[in-house]
């Protein structure tokens, strides 16, 4: 009789330590898939890609409605890094006589399922964050976020939609919005360096 019970005290053990290994080796196997998942590009971060490259840009700034907009030249230079998951993108030109610089990270989460765009540039000291969804009737990525407004003395909305023309040309058009108006503020035109 006490045998048989050290046998099954033996046999718990074991069957517990089983049934543990067991649902510590599918835990991993769980984890490492939900890890490969959210870590691997994918159509996002291929559609992201195809600005990859040399640019050339022309900005247009409708600075006040009711007068003419103001034009500059400039160059882009943008990149995919981290092995494709992220697109950064420098930009310099000269604006309102003064030399311009500003530097882009977008990415897809996927997650969330969203792109999110982070800019940064030498006429603030902010950090401009927007979040953004496909629109595949428009070939278009639509963000919208938050810049802040040194003149208002606090933040607006924004809305930024980046237009895929094709894989020589593609828009970035800036709205500013308030009380549900859109008032378009900026247009950069795209053009492949060849």
């Amino acid at each position: 009789m006490k045998l048989f019970k050290i046998f099954l005290v033996v046999a718990s053990a074991f069957l517990l330590f089983t049934n543990i290994s067991f649902a510590q080796e599918q835990n991993q196997e769980d984890a490492q898939k939900a890890w490969m998942e959210y870590m691997t590009p994918g159509w996002a971060h291929e559609l992201l890609a195809t600005h990859a490259g040399e640019w050339k840009t022309v900005t247009t700034m409708w600075m006040d409605p009711s007068q003419p907009p103001q034009t500059m030249e400039g160059t882009s230079k943008i990149e995919m890094i981290m092995g494709g998951r992220y697109l950064k993108s420098t930009h310099s030109g000269v604006m309102m006589r003064m030399p311009f610089e500003g530097m882009s990270l977008e990415g897809y989460d996927n997650a969330k399922k969203e792109f999110t765009s982070v800019w940064i540039d030498n006429f603030g000291t902010g950090i401009s964050i927007s979040n953004g969804k496909y629109d595949k009737a428009t070939n278009s990525i639509i963000y919208t976020g938050n810049v802040y407004d040194p003149l208002q003395g606090k933040d607006v909305m924004i809305k930024e939609i980046v237009k895929y023309i094709d894989k020589d040309h593609h828009v970035i058009e800036m709205y500013a919005v308030s009380d549900g108006q859109e008032v378009k503020t900026m247009q950069v035109d795209f053009k492949r360096a060849m």
